[in-house]
């Protein structure tokens, strides 16, 4: 029969204790694969809560996206970021989330806080702050008749460049549990990531109002002339704000006026260089030779192609020329789209033509002149694709939507007329703009 060493089988009891430690021991190792389950979620969680942090190109979509990702990480019911003010000795922003309607018009009538109690301590000492009772702590200094009392807080401190930006607030966990150890190391690490990210969105806002401030110095004040004209540029809504998007309007020797409008291909420094240049050339062009326009461009063109490697680029160029009592229009387009018309009856037309060959593609091709009579009050709105272009829609369809929406507001003065275009654009903003509006004498 067998048994043990004497013959004899295990008695009951310790086969029994025998189960119970290794129920125990599977009880134990099921435990940690579920804490390693948990963990490698939270991992996940923050890699993706990062990630998503770092999209952001705009400071304030990046400082409420650090509130409300902490939020979720934790399951905190609010969320606070405040931001110290130059002075570093109180907040001059807080970013609030989680909030009711009530609870923000009450914030906001009280006014935000200052930095002031726990919430200033917790930005004065390195250590994250983790209480279970805010009332309780030695640093609080109460809460305003009618503002929102928490309980709970975690406070972690947001370093930006090796000084304090400002802090990171949580309170009240949705399960009604205090904070715990691993709620304040995953908000520890998004603080860090959350540091990096402001600073780069910070440097980048510099460098893209710089290249917004160096592309308006490279365009020209308009002279004045013997008509009412407006221009505006707006850069391109998406992270590169430089472009080729240009205009000009030049008063020329003989009375007449030259209008110009262009862009040269590509988003970048290389761009706004080519365009100045472009734009340089043709108004030493446009003083020794007046006329016509077509002759100008083509010597452009010759020109572009000897001693540049500037980028295709395609723009019309326009001379406007007293006729009688009225005035005329003689333009030549180097593939670019055509200006409206909005005659004093308010009826739109865009003055399609033969559009001619971009610049820097075939310099020997021809380009021809196109003439149209300007009658007294009637408006000629040259522009870029950038106010038009749309990837959902199609072309027609952009310029059927501007030649209604400056049919609506062409009584408007000139200026006010070009700023509404620029603002109600029917394109979806991906590419810079450039608009240039003349309007002749009633």
């Amino acid at each position: 029969m067998p048994g043990g060493k004497d013959g004899r089988s295990p008695k009951p009891q310790h086969q029994a204790d025998l189960l119970g430690r290794l129920d125990a021991e599977l009880g134990r190792i099921e435990e940690q694969l579920r804490a390693l389950a948990a963990a490698k979620e939270r991992i996940q969680d923050l890699l993706d809560a990062v990630v998503a942090i770092t999209r952001e190109v705009e400071l304030p979509a990046v400082l409420r996206r650090i509130v409300t990702t902490a939020m979720e990480l934790v399951g905190a019911h609010y969320g606070a970021l405040g931001v110290l003010d130059e002075s570093d000795d109180h907040f001059g922003q807080f970013v609030a989330a989680g909030l009711s309607e009530q609870e923000h018009a009450a914030l906001a009538e009280l006014g935000f806080p200052r930095g002031l109690g726990v919430l200033g301590y917790a930005i004065r000492h390195p250590e994250p702050l983790r209480v279970d009772d805010i009332s309780a702590h030695p640093a609080t200094a109460g809460f305003p008749p009618g503002h929102l009392c928490p309980r709970s807080l975690l406070g972690v401190a947001i370093n930006v460049r090796g000084k304090i930006y400002g802090g990171l607030y949580l309170s009240e966990r949705r399960d009604g549990r205090p904070f715990d150890v691993h709620d304040e190391n995953i908000v520890v690490a998004l603080a860090s990531a959350a540091g990096i990210a402001i600073d780069n969105v910070r440097l980048f806002e510099q460098v893209r109002a710089g290249s917004e401030q160096f592309q308006r110095l490279l365009l020209p004040t308009l002279p004045d002339l013997p008509f009412d004209a407006a221009a505006i540029y707006r850069p391109a809504a998406e992270p590169n704000r430089l472009g080729g998007d240009w205009y000009d309007a030049i008063l020329l020797p003989d009375g007449a006026v030259a209008i110009v409008i262009g862009d040269v291909v590509g988003h970048d420094l290389q761009a706004a260089a080519a365009m100045a240049s472009t734009r340089n050339m043709l108004r030493a062009l446009l003083f020794e030779r007046c006329t016509p326009p077509s002759a100008c461009l083509a010597q452009l063109d010759r020109t572009l192609e000897s001693i540049t490697d500037n980028p295709v680029t395609t723009t019309s160029l326009a001379r406007v020329e007293p006729a009688g009592p009225a005035w005329r229009l003689r333009w030549s387009t180097a593939g670019h789209i055509p200006p409206l018309l909005i005659s004093p009856g308010g009826r739109a037309e865009f003055l399609f033509a033969e559009p001619g060959l971009p610049l820097n593609v075939n310099s020997r091709q021809p380009r021809p002149d196109h003439t149209r009579p300007l009658p007294p009050g009637a408006t000629v709105v040259f522009f870029t694709d950038g106010l038009i272009e749309h990837p959902a829609h199609p072309v027609d369809e952009s310029l059927d939507e501007l030649a209604v929406l400056a049919t609506a507001h062409a009584a408007l003065p000139l200026r006010d007329f070009v700023q509404t275009l620029a603002d109600q654009h029917p394109s979806d903003g991906h590419d810079d703009m450039a608009i240039l509006a003349l309007r002749t004498p009633r």
